[in-house]
């Protein structure tokens, strides 16, 4: 792969150097980018294969991922969303785009990447055929259906043009059908997992992955890119280690030089200065203070901001200061003790079903529940035990599960638990998180809360041989997209506003279908 097009992104040195090696892996897979040329997959002689393209925040690991996804479309290469598959076409090239969590690649979609989740690769979708012929047609895979002849109820030729004027902004299937006034419930069937291997993958935020995953994605792509910061935390139980340190050293690609747009970003500036080996925290602290007298998108704040902590999760280290916050932020809301107000955020943590309800599983994942899942609560679900939420970063976001809902309480006390399906999506409260399950997610505004991390550097841990407190801010900071609020007390300010959920996506009025 020679530079790229003249309308592509100023490239330091080192992306280039990058954006070759890709390029000459994809020529080894069979596709000239430069030539525009693809070889049938599994005819170009290549051994399976993997690159890392590793580089710490600002350093254009997404404007890589973006700049060489454009290269390969323009190729020939299809895009798998994994929101539904047509009929395969031996002559094309596919390439999926991953990241762990649907926050994560809901990140990448606004910066104009294509992405879904591993687990919507993995488990992939069965659609009804009256709606799968829609979706054919959506996909360029067959002629506008008449929808007299589908026997959908309530479907008309506008509910089609809205659909089509939809996938045309946004490719995905789910979202054109809801944008017709269809339910994810109403076309899909069922769920089957992945048994044909597929072609690229392209996994961002690669330090989530857990050796696991990174076998099982492994089997599904032959030709594998993984992008990651290794200045971030390990998954719990890999000793600090990420799945890319296992690589050979040629086949790691680092990015060291800070990209131009990011230069002069004062949050940015933060996170790099904790590579400073003697930087202590009081000393960190300084340049925080620093850089919040000089540019308003670092804020020193005395007290957190409850009304943030709806939408954007205050980060702290310690499990007990997360029950105290949470416990805080509700009574500051007025919330009752034994029930939910609509608008308290929530984080899944986990699914707890037997092995024999394998399939109610996969539903549950497919649909964005999974374990470190964002979700808005609504409201009580029509069936005893299930709520209805709103999946953050879901491309089809309303679903309603039954949720088994804990919220723990201060010194120890039992919890309450609002909704208590007898099986289903797990959930604690979301207003603030774990620094660890706040990786791979981002928000406009963050609140961090510097007393924990203060309690981290004294407790002299290290992970991977750098300190843990810095790791901590490392991640915490740069989960910041515009404003960092750096918060220095225990204290916590009012809300100026109820909850509500008046900010959330309304959906499309569904259809009245026949039964």
């Amino acid at each position: 792969m020679s530079a790229p097009a003249p309308n592509a992104p100023d490239f330091s040195d080192d992306q280039a150097s990058a954006y070759d090696r890709v390029g000459a892996l994809m020529q080894a897979a069979g596709i000239d980018v430069d030539g525009g040329t693809t070889a049938p997959a599994g005819k170009a002689g290549a051994e399976p294969a993997v690159l890392a393209v590793i580089g710490k925040a600002g350093s254009g690991k997404t404007m890589l991922l973006a700049a060489i996804t454009d290269a390969l479309t323009n190729a020939g290469v299809e895009i798998v969303s994994g929101d539904h598959e047509g009929r395969r076409r031996r002559d094309r090239r596919r390439l999926a785009i991953l990241a762990p969590t649907n926050k994560a690649a809901s990140v990448l979609r606004n910066r104009g990447v294509p992405a879904t989740t591993i687990h919507r690769i993995l488990y992939t979708p069965l659609y009804a055929p009256e709606y799968e012929r829609i979706a054919e047609w959506l996909a360029g895979n067959g002629a506008r259906p008449d929808v007299a002849g589908l026997g959908i109820e309530g479907l008309t030729d506008d509910a089609l043009d809205r659909a089509r004027a939809f996938y045309g902004a946004v490719a995905s299937i789910p979202g054109a059908l809801a944008a017709a006034g269809l339910r994810g419930s109403d076309f899909i069937r069922g769920w089957k997992r992945r048994e044909d291997p597929l072609d690229i993958g392209f996994v961002d935020e690669a330090s989530m992955l857990d050796a696991r995953q990174f076998e099982d994605l492994q089997e599904i792509f032959p030709t594998l890119v993984l992008f990651g910061d290794p200045a971030q935390l390990a998954p719990v139980g890999q000793s600090g280690a990420m799945v890319f340190d296992t690589l050979p050293a040629a086949q790691r690609l680092s990015l060291s030089r800070i990209h131009r747009q990011a230069e002069g970003n004062p949050i940015l500036d933060l996170a790099h200065a904790l590579a400073d080996p003697g930087l202590g925290f009081d000393d960190f602290e300084r340049l925080v203070e620093r850089a919040a007298a000089r540019d308003d998108r670092v804020r020193l704040a005395p007290r957190v901001d409850a009304g943030l902590m709806a939408r954007s999760p205050v980060l702290v280290w310690r499990n007990a200061t997360r029950i105290r916050l949470i416990h805080a932020f509700r009574t500051a809301h007025g919330a009752p003790a034994t029930a939910l107000l609509p608008g308290e955020p929530l984080i899944c943590d986990g699914l707890e079903l037997p092995l024999k309800h394998r399939k109610r599983r996969i539903d549950l994942e497919a649909r964005g529940l999974i374990k470190g899942a964002q979700v808005i609560y609504l409201g009580p679900g029509q069936r005893e035990g299930f709520a209805r939420l709103h999946v953050v970063g879901a491309e089809d976001p309303r679903v309603s599960a039954a949720s088994i809902i804990k919220i723990e309480q201060p010194d120890g006390e039992e919890p309450f638990i609002p909704s208590a399906a007898r099986m289903g999506a797990a959930f604690l409260h979301g207003a603030a998180v774990t620094i660890h399950k706040a990786q791979g997610s981002q928000w406009p505004e963050v609140q961090v809360f510097a007393p924990d991390l203060y309690a981290a550097a004294r407790s002299g841990r290290d992970e991977a041989g750098v300190p843990l407190w810095k790791r901590l801010a490392y991640v915490a900071i740069t989960r910041a997209e515009h404003r960092l609020h750096w918060v220095t007390r225990y204290r916590l300010g009012r809300p100026e506003a109820p909850l509500g959920t008046d900010d959330l996506p309304k959906p499309a009025a569904p259809l009245s279908l026949q039964a």
